[in-house]
């Protein structure tokens, strides 16, 4: 499969982009991981993971005199800048829901007490509005017996909230709680938040550390392979689609339709799509499509049903928003994101009135599983998944590094500038073998665009 755009385009955004890692200082203190004979588990300073592995683009590179670009590699460092033992952490969770959140704080905050010896970790309440003392939102020190079991339950234990907090504030809270480092777990906004959070302490002149944890069922975070939480949720919208299939197959041209989370990127739509492999048509935000016309959506559904007498439908939220916008009124929430039409509702209507129109018998079932994709505990493998990334938050804040995520791709665990993960949304690559799978499982057209 070809290069695609989208590619070409991670790729100049790496080469343009500083992908080093900000350190406060040089470590003093000796990691409580190097034991004589026990092996050696640090990771070299100067390691790193390649960000692309296409031979064609490193062979690009090769002919250009460029090096490949490289993440920091994630890891226990053998010098630590924050001591064992007196190091005073924070947590909070920003933002929309996610499956693994309280898996995630229970991670940070059994790493501190028992591997660093650090007794003080305090759960911020309700994200940045928690560090405005103003609000009047207490903290909560967090033990082993505090988070005891919470990953086996949804949500966070800390509360939740969107927006942002004046910097100078949150800093004065931080410097009263005498907080060393600081744990993010959020999304994009929630980091670029982060960033004006450090902005602040760089003023002031502070060595306190801020790492973030990326935190969306979109899996709309940059230049890593994914992000926690995602695969609990198309899991969760698998019931949906199978619940809708049954509804489907049981009636004279049945038709399910399902609506998912995802704004701009379509990353539910299409895992939930192969891993019930009963979609027909699997609609995203990165893919424009007609509904009108020869080769238009509704013509498409329309053979479908003469052909096999049921169909199914998923649609992310964001698709086919040409459709459903207000282009003279723009409403956005908290945190910027634009509300949506809504997609699923109109499709409902739109199809019954094609299919009244032909005097085709129908029957359409429309499923919405909204927030309860993000509300449940998390999968056993995205519970994995937020136990390590807990784990090299924590070894990234210690060594006394700041103003990264921690990340994983290409099989390990990376350390991304905060800057560089907030630059712009990941989106499904059209060209990729990912949405290649999709088409197949389908058998949708590659395009439902009338010729021009």
């Amino acid at each position: 499969m070809h290069q695609s755009q989208s590619q070409e385009e991670n790729l100049e955004d790496l080469l343009k982009h500083d992908l080093s890692i900000r350190k406060l200082g040089e470590g003093t203190y000796d990691s409580p991981f190097n034991v004589p004979g026990e092996g050696d588990y640090f990771i070299p300073e100067d390691e790193g993971v390649y960000a692309i592995v296409d031979r064609t683009l490193i062979g690009r590179l090769e002919r250009e005199g460029k090096e490949v670009p490289y993440f920091e590699k994630g890891g226990p460092r053998s010098r630590l800048l924050h001591e064992p033992g007196e190091t005073v952490s924070a947590v909070m969770t920003c933002g929309g829901l996610c499956p693994g959140l309280n898996s995630v704080i229970r991670g940070i905050v059994v790493m501190n007490y028992y591997r660093y010896g650090n007794k003080r970790t305090y759960g911020i309440r309700y994200g940045y509005a928690g560090l405005n003392k103003d609000l009047g939102y207490e903290v909560q020190l967090l033990t082993p017996d505090v988070i005891e079991g919470i990953h086996n339950t949804g949500g966070t234990i800390l509360g939740s909230s969107r927006g942002a907090q004046p910097a100078e504030k949150m800093v004065d809270r931080l410097v009263e709680l005498k907080i060393n480092v600081l744990y993010t777990i959020g999304g994009d906004g929630t980091q670029r938040g982060a960033l004006e959070l450090i902005q602040e302490i760089d003023r002031r002149g502070l060595r306190i550390s801020v790492v973030g944890i990326p935190k969306t069922i979109d899996n709309d975070i940059g230049f890593i392979d994914k992000s926690f939480g995602m695969e609990t949720a198309f899991t969760e919208a698998c019931n949906s689609l199978y619940a809708a299939h049954t509804e489907a197959t049981a009636s004279i041209n049945g038709i399910g339709i399902v609506k998912v989370m995802g704004r701009e990127s379509g990353f539910i739509a299409a895992n939930a799509t192969l891993a019930t492999n009963e979609v027909n048509f699997c609609l995203i935000p990165e893919l424009d499509f007609d509904l009108e016309g020869s080769n238009g959506f509704l013509e498409h559904l329309e053979r479908r049903l003469r052909r096999r007498g049921h169909a199914l439908v998923v649609v992310a939220e964001g698709a086919g928003q040409r459709y459903v916008a207000d282009p003279g009124k723009v409403r956005k929430d908290a945190s910027g994101n634009v509300k949506l039409g809504d997609i699923g509702l109109f499709l409902k209507e739109r199809i019954g009135e094609h299919l009244a129109a032909k005097k085709l018998p129908n029957s359409i079932k429309y499923i919405d599983p909204s927030y309860t994709i993000r509300s449940r505990a998390p999968t056993p493998n995205d519970s994995i998944f937020c136990s390590q990334l807990a784990q090299m938050a924590v070894h990234a804040g210690m060594s006394g590094r700041t103003g990264l995520i921690v990340g994983y791709l290409n099989g390990q665990f990376i350390h991304i500038p905060m800057l560089l993960a907030t630059l712009k949304r990941k989106k499904i690559d059209l060209v990729s073998q990912l949405w290649l799978s999709v088409l197949e499982s389908t058998g949708q057209p590659f395009g439902m665009k009338n010729a021009s």
